[in-house]
């Protein structure tokens, strides 16, 4: 019992004594005193919208709907048959089988379609069939031979024109998709692809490239059109507009070119994406891009230890969730992981630093950088954030948390720490006795 009371006293009177120092001093800890604004005051502009709002596109609005029936234009390949003009009239015409797909057979002499629309025939003018069907071009040809030239008699007319290879559209598509959960740097992967006409739409070529973008992607795709805008012009303008910023001041917008359609695939309902399905038909030289997220992550400081964490794409982060993915402390008994976790792996930080004793660390900063480059220490008590939907702030890009104790936690743990170990070494002591 002596050696009891002798080793539990300092500490007692150790504890009294900061009592009354820790009540004045609930702010200051290892990083001294920050001016922030309690997480209940922020203004309301400068906090995430959640993004549970968000709703998604229709697919349907991605691909674009084909006529009943297949009209022709530049670039198809028919295959023709005219009796004794373009082949024997004894012999049988030629047939060609499709090497992939499940396009039928056709019939016929390989005739393409030239740019302007037109077919070149022996002993006729060149025909314009751009934009007509199978049997308005046969009946067009049929005309040709038998009223305008009369090349053809009655009953001898027989004609056939089928399709041999449908127009092809090459779009190329560059993804810079993050690699993987253990790699979330840009690896910008480009596919070249040639879209059958009718299927040259956006949603045809993300199919054929990997599908919708996935979640380490932007949520949206642009479609950089071929339009021979001069793209040194456009940067020399963007940095002139970029340049026109005044000191403490948000950055200016910079419009996109003329030739860039942005295509959402989530939204909140009163942005509902206002674009005509002739934007996202695709032509040839035609660009589709989808950016990367690697830069849309949060960091850590304070007891959390140094990482970089992605942001959720489709769901909210509040301050809890962010804490509990960086591996910190969760609910009023909960202590600090000193395993390395998520942030050493994917942010490149360092590993927690060892928090200990029977008190969490109740307090949290959010550090939010603003649009003119300041910043906005924002408080949180994690106390009442777990009940308090108010204190609950949701996480943006380039946000950093630094996770404290108050002093009187912080001194709690430390004179706690003490008893324990001077009742350690007293049980030890008694032992060698």
């Amino acid at each position: 019992m002596r050696c009891t009371r002798l080793t539990t006293s300092p500490a007692m009177a150790l504890l009294l004594a900061t009592a009354s120092f820790c009540s004045g001093c609930s702010s200051m800890n290892i990083f001294g005193h920050i001016n922030s604004v309690p997480a209940d005051r922020v203004p309301s502009d400068l906090l995430v919208r959640p993004r549970s709002e968000m709703q998604e596109i229709s697919l349907s609005r991605l691909r674009q709907d084909p006529p009943e029936s297949y009209q022709l234009g530049p670039n198809d390949i028919l295959g023709i048959y005219i009796e004794s003009i373009l082949g024997e009239a004894e012999g049988a015409p030629p047939v060609h089988f499709p090497e992939e797909g499940e396009e039928a057979p056709s019939i016929g002499f390989p005739i393409p379609i030239r740019e302007d629309g037109s077919i070149a025939l022996p002993l006729v003018p060149p025909i314009d069939i751009d934009g007509l069907t199978i049997n308005q071009a046969t009946e067009l040809i049929r005309r040709a031979y038998t009223i305008d030239q009369r090349l053809l008699p009655e009953g001898k007319d027989r004609i056939i024109v089928t399709l041999i290879k449908r127009r092809t559209y090459r779009i190329m598509v560059v993804r810079e998709e993050a690699g993987g959960e253990e790699n979330v740097t840009k690896r910008g992967a480009g596919f070249t692809v040639d879209l059958p006409a009718y299927e040259n739409d956006l949603l045809h070529a993300l199919n054929a490239t990997g599908g919708l973008p996935g979640l380490d992607a932007q949520n949206e795709v642009l479609i950089i059109r071929g339009m021979g805008i001069d793209g040194a012009v456009y940067d020399e303008v963007a940095a002139m507009i970029r340049s026109c910023r005044q000191p403490c001041s948000c950055p200016p917008t910079v419009p996109d070119p003329p030739n860039v359609t942005r295509i959402p695939l989530r939204f909140f309902p009163d942005q509902v994406p206002r674009f005509t399905e002739e934007e996202i038909i695709l032509q040839t030289g035609d660009i589709v891009m989808i950016e990367s997220r690697d830069s849309e992550k949060f960091y850590t400081g304070g007891v959390l230890g140094g990482g970089a964490f992605p942001i959720p794409r489709d769901y909210d982060l509040d301050i809890l969730g962010a804490i509990a993915l960086a591996g910190g402390p969760m609910g009023s008994s909960g202590n600090v992981l000193s395993s390395s976790g998520l942030g050493g792996g994917r942010g490149g930080g360092g590993g927690r630093s060892g928090g200990s004793g029977p008190l969490p660390p109740s307090e949290a900063i959010i550090v939010r950088r603003l649009c003119d480059g300041s910043q906005l220490p924002i408080k949180v008590d994690l106390n009442r954030a777990l009940e308090d939907p108010s204190q609950r702030i949701l996480i943006q890009a380039d946000d950093t948390i630094l996770v404290r104790y108050t002093c009187i936690e912080d001194t709690i743990n430390t004179v706690l720490g003490m008893l324990q170990f001077n009742m350690l070494y007293g049980m030890g002591g008694r032992g060698g006795n």
